[in-house]
C-alpha cells in the first residue's frame, strides 16, 4: 500500500485490510512513520515518538481487536502509556517519572488492537486554544502552516 491509498482509508477500513491479509500491520506502521518524518519538521505534530514500543508490540504478534494493526497516536494529556512520560505540554511535568501503567483509555486502545507509535503535541496543561508549548514548540495547522493547529489536541490535527 502506498500513502495515497493509505490516506483514503479510515481506521476501520485499515483494520479490514489487515484482517483480509491485503496489508501487514508493519507496512502500515512504516507508512505512518514515513509520513510523520515528512511533516514533523514543518508541522511538529508529535512530541514523543514511540516507534520502539510500536515495533515491540507488533513483534509479539498481531494485536487482537476490531482495529487490529492500525497505527495510532495518543495525546500527551491524560493518556498515560507505561514507561513513557506524560508532560501535559509542560516542562515542569515532563520531569516527573513516567507512569508505571497505562491509563484506562490507553488500555482500551491497545485492547482494540491499535498500534501506538507516538504522543501528539498539546498546549500546556491542555488549556490553551493554540498548541505552542515552550516544552515542545509550536504545532502548525496542516492547511496553513502560518497558523497554529489549535488546542487542546493540536498535534492530532
Amino acid at each position: 500500500m502506498d500513502f495515497a491509498t493509505y490516506r483514503r482509508h479510515d481506521a476501520t477500513s485499515l483494520a479490514a485490510e489487515v484482517a483480509a491479509g491485503r496489508v501487514r500491520p508493519q507496512s502500515l506502521l512504516d507508512l505512518a512513520l514515513t509520513r510523520l518524518a515528512e511533516v514533523q519538521p514543518t508541522l511538529n505534530p508529535v512530541c514523543r515518538l514511540m516507534e520502539g514500543q510500536a515495533r515491540a508490540q507488533l513483534a509479539r504478534g498481531l494485536p487482537q481487536g476490531p482495529l487490529s494493526g492500525v497505527p495510532w497516536l495518543i495525546k500527551d494529556v491524560a493518556q498515560d502509556y507505561a514507561g513513557v512520560p506524560t508532560s501535559w505540554g509542560s516542562r515542569a511535568l515532563s520531569a516527573l517519572p513516567p507512569p508505571r501503567e497505562h491509563a484506562h483509555t490507553v488500555k482500551r486502545m491497545l485492547g482494540a488492537g491499535l498500534v501506538i507509535f507516538g504522543k501528539t503535541t498539546a498546549p500546556e496543561l491542555g488549556l490553551r486554544g493554540g498548541t505552542d508549548p515552550l516544552s515542545f514548540g509550536r504545532t502548525s495547522n496542516p492547511w496553513d502552516a502560518r497558523r497554529t493547529a489549535g488546542g487542546s489536541s493540536g498535534g492530532s490535527a
